[in-house]
C-alpha cells in the first residue's frame, strides 16, 4: 500500500431552531476554517443527524451554510434525519451526489451504509439485508483491485439493533482500516484488534469539554489510520504523523508501517493549511531532523530507531506540533495477535487520549449522557 486520504468530519449537526440555530452558526465557522486548508483534504463528511427534526428548513439552513465550502462533502442519515420514520426530506433536499453508496478517494474504497432507514425510528439501527450484500461486494472489490476499504456508518456494529456482532465480523474479514461514525456525542476510538473505530463529537448537543465544537482530522496512509480532534478556533498550520502507526492503532502487528523493525525508520507527516518551516522530526525528545516534501505534498524523514520497545516521534512546524508513541520491534518479537473477541464493541475503547483530543467521557444518548 502506499495510497493516503484525508478528510475533515464534522460531527452530528442536530440542526434546530430550539437552540436558536447555535450549531448552524459553528457548522459556519467550520465551513470557513475548512476553506483555510487550502489542498490535502479529499472530501468533507457529516455523519448523520444533521437536521435535528428532519424538517425542510433546516437542511435548507444546512445548504446554505455549505455553499462556501471549496471541498466536496459527503452525508450519511442519521436517526434524527428519520424522523417521522421517514427520510424523504433529507433525500429530497441533498443532491445524490452529495450522498453516494461508494466513492473511491485517492485508491480507498469509501463505503458508505444507511442504518436508520431499515429501523422502527429512534435508535433503532438496523442494515438490511440488501445493504449487507452491498457491503461485501464493495468489499470484496477493494480486495480484488488493490484498494482500501473505508466504511461511513452512523453508529458503531454493537448499536445496530440486530447482527451487529455478524456485520462487526464483515468488517474485519473485509480488511477494513477504518470505520467512521457519529451518534456518541463525544470523541472516541476503538480498537478491536482487527478494525479501528472513530467516533466525533456531535457539533449541537455537545456533552463533555464544557460544550467545546469542533472537528475531526481522519487520514488513513499506507493503510495506518490517524486522527486528531481540532477545536474551533484553533491556529493553522497543523501537522498530522500519518505513519507509522501509533501504538493505539495498531491492528496489524506485522505490517512494518504499523510496528517499524529496527533500523532505519521513515515517518510522514501530513501538514494542513499554510505552513512557513519544514516540519522538524525528533526521536525520544532529541534533535530535530529537518523534513522533506514530496510531489505528493507529504513530509518525509528517516531516522534510525536500533533499541526495540516504545519511543515518541514529535514533528513541529512554528507551533504546530504532533506527536505519536511507535512500537518497534525485530520480526521475530512481533505482538501476537490473539482470536477475535467482541468485534465492533466499545468494550475495546482506548480510552483518554488528550492530545489526539479524547477525554474518556463517554457522555452522550448511548452512554452516561442526557437522553436527547
Amino acid at each position: 500500500m502506499s495510497a493516503s486520504i484525508a478528510w475533515l468530519h464534522v460531527g452530528d449537526l442536530h440542526l434546530e431552531a430550539g437552540d436558536g440555530w447555535e450549531s448552524l452558526r459553528r457548522l459556519e465557522t467550520i465551513v470557513a476554517e475548512a476553506n483555510q486548508i487550502g489542498s490535502g483534504i479529499d472530501f468533507v463528511f457529516l455523519p448523520g443527524d444533521n437536521a435535528n427534526n428532519a424538517r425542510a428548513d433546516e437542511y435548507a439552513r444546512m445548504l446554505r451554510a455549505l455553499e462556501p465550502l471549496t471541498l466536496p462533502w459527503r452525508t450519511i442519515p442519521g436517526d434524527h434525519d428519520f424522523e417521522g420514520r421517514s427520510i424523504s426530506n433529507y433525500e429530497a433536499a441533498i443532491a445524490a451526489e452529495n450522498r453516494p453508496k461508494q466513492e473511491v478517494f485517492a485508491g480507498h474504497r469509501c463505503v458508505f451504509l444507511d442504518i436508520v432507514s431499515e429501523g422502527a425510528g429512534g435508535p433503532d439501527f438496523r442494515l438490511p439485508m440488501g445493504e449487507r450484500l452491498r457491503l461485501a461486494e464493495e468489499l470484496m472489490t477493494a480486495k480484488a483491485t488493490g484498494q482500501t476499504a473505508l466504511v461511513f456508518m452512523h453508529a458503531y456494529p454493537c448499536d445496530l439493533a440486530a447482527d451487529g456482532a455478524e456485520i462487526a465480523s464483515v468488517l474485519a474479514e473485509g480488511d477494513v482500516r477504518f470505520v467512521d461514525t457519529g451518534h456518541t456525542h463525544y470523541n472516541e476510538l476503538l480498537n478491536d484488534g482487527r478494525v479501528v473505530y472513530g467516533a466525533t463529537r456531535s457539533t449541537g448537543q455537545i456533552e463533555e469539554a464544557n460544550g467545546q465544537p469542533g472537528y475531526t482530522l481522519v487520514c488513513v496512509h499506507d493503510g495506518v489510520p490517524s486522527w486528531r480532534f481540532r477545536p474551533l478556533g484553533t491556529s493553522w498550520p497543523a501537522l498530522q504523523i500519518v505513519s507509522p502507526a501509533d501504538l493505539r492503532m495498531v491492528t496489524r502487528p506485522a505490517e512494518p508501517s504499523q510496528v517499524p523493525r529496527p533500523g532505519s525508520v521513515t515517518v510522514t507527516v501530513r501538514g494542513f493549511g499554510p505552513m512557513e518551516h519544514a516540519p522538524l522530526l525528533s526521536l525520544d525528545g532529541g534533535k530535530g531532523v529537518p523534513m522533506r516534501c514530496g510531489e505528493d505534498g507529504l513530509w518525509r524523514a528517516s531516522v534510525p530507531i536500533e533499541a526495540p520497545g516504545l519511543h515518541r516521534l514529535t514533528a513541529r512546524s512554528g507551533g504546530a506540533e504532533d506527536s505519536i508513541d511507535v512500537l518497534v520491534r525485530p520480526l521475530e518479537r512481533l505482538p501476537k495477535r490473539r482470536l477475535p473477541v467482541s468485534l465492533g464493541e466499545t468494550c475495546h475503547a482506548i480510552g483518554a487520549w488528550p492530545e489526539a483530543g479524547l477525554f474518556g467521557t463517554r457522555l452522550g444518548p448511548n452512554s452516561n449522557g442526557r437522553d436527547w
